[in-house]
């Protein structure tokens, strides 16, 4: 059945006389992750989404008040006036990796998609893109029989709680993992920064770190286990900023800058803050202290300016660590069958979300952060955060 799908391919990128297929610019042909395809020929206002997936009406990009005609000629961003975050038309190596990245997705896609696709990579690239497209063919090739993720990569910053009671040093473990199905553990190097915030200061906690082997429902990986000071009443909020991690099934680097938030006495003092990171995630509500069956609003910022149309990856950490040992728990629910959980932030990096179920949420911002280059390849530099939900009894 593939062998037939890549020939499908090969057929529509050789015919030059297939009509003009219409589609939405705003809206990205998003892969495993969507900054790498997010990025090209992005021409209006990324428009809000809900988390269900309906689209939000678009807004002018000059003018937010009024709404943009999809055949208005000035609702379109002006050649480079790209948004945050987002480039033109990829060309060279990093055009190769959008058709890559096309073509993952179009291995769960129809023949109809498939035509679609190309047709969208060939209007929105320009001619240098169709120049590209016979390595596109032995790309797809390989690309189509690799099987499509349901969850995401994600940074843990795990402790057994949130809420302390009594002064002491809290265990904490980093682990890279896919928590909401216990699926593949990802090596993590030696954290470039490890370091808490509590009260306006800033304590290293880097010293305290120590290599030790996570296993999870597929392999074991590398791992780091510290401890948290907490003495004082307040808010500790945790920061990590880990080494790139090079993703070899999509050829880009990711870093995923993370927080989470402890707390002691009930005392709020930092969780609202902006540490100042390369990019973040802003809370707007009490991270820690999230009532299931609310909802959570955050900000992202990248250099400490709101990023729109960001893609937010939301995963529930089914399977929780063992803090004493190498291993996890099992999952208490199942990955949900449409994939991965998706929100986009308005035009002022603002993204809301309803919160089903007690425990531990991750949101990962992909690719908003300012530097989008690692050794020569594409980065993912995302910011994400952790909350804590609980019921009410």
């Amino acid at each position: 059945m593939r062998r037939f799908l890549c020939a499908a391919l090969m057929i529509d990128v050789a015919r030059t006389d297939l009509p003009r297929l219409s589609y939405d610019r705003s809206r990205s042909f998003s892969g495993e992750r969507g900054n790498v395809v997010r990025r090209i020929c992005v021409k209006s206002t990324a428009a809000p989404a809900t988390v269900s997936g309906e689209q939000g009406q678009i807004r002018h990009w000059s003018n937010p008040g009024r709404l943009a005609q999809r055949i208005d000629p000035q609702a379109r961003r002006p050649a480079g006036h790209a948004p945050h975050g987002k480039r033109g038309a990829s060309t060279g190596r990093r055009g190769v990796r959008l058709a890559v990245a096309t073509a993952r997705q179009l291995s769960v896609s129809s023949r109809s998609n498939h035509i679609l696709a190309v047709e969208f990579i060939r209007a929105g690239c320009g001619a240098k893109m169709r120049r590209l497209m016979k390595k596109l063919l032995l790309a797809s090739a390989v690309v189509l029989t690799l099987p499509a993720m349901a969850s995401g990569h994600f940074l843990l910053e795990y402790t057994t709680d949130t809420m302390i009671d009594r002064p002491g040093d809290v265990p904490v473990k980093l682990i890279f993992w896919h928590p909401m199905d216990n699926s593949h553990v990802m090596d993590l190097e030696r954290p470039l920064e490890f370091y808490m915030i509590h009260n306006g200061d800033k304590t290293d906690l880097m010293d305290g770190l120590e290599p030790v082997q996570f296993t999870g429902g597929q392999n074991t990986g590398a791992a780091f286990k510290g401890h948290v000071p907490v003495k004082r009443s307040g808010d500790y909020v945790l920061v990590t900023v880990p080494a790139p991690y090079y993703e070899e099934s999509e050829d880009i680097y990711i870093q995923q800058i993370t927080k989470a938030f402890l707390n002691r006495n009930q005392l709020p003092t930092d969780w609202m803050n902006p540490v100042g990171l390369p990019t973040e995630i802003v809370p707007l509500n009490k991270p820690y202290n999230i009532i299931a069956g609310s909802t959570f609003t955050g900000q992202v910022l990248a250099d400490g300016q709101p990023v729109s149309g960001a893609e937010i990856e939301i995963e529930y950490m089914a399977a929780e660590p063992d803090i004493n040992s190498a291993s996890s728990s099992t999952p208490v629910v199942s990955a949900m069958p449409g994939g991965a959980i998706v929100a986009i932030s308005d035009m002022n990096g603002y993204f809301s979300f309803g919160v089903p179920r007690a425990g531990y949420w991750g949101f990962a911002a992909l690719g908003s952060g300012p530097v989008t280059e690692h050794e020569g390849k594409d980065l993912s530099q995302d910011a994400v955060i952790w909350i804590r939900a609980w019921d009410m009894e």
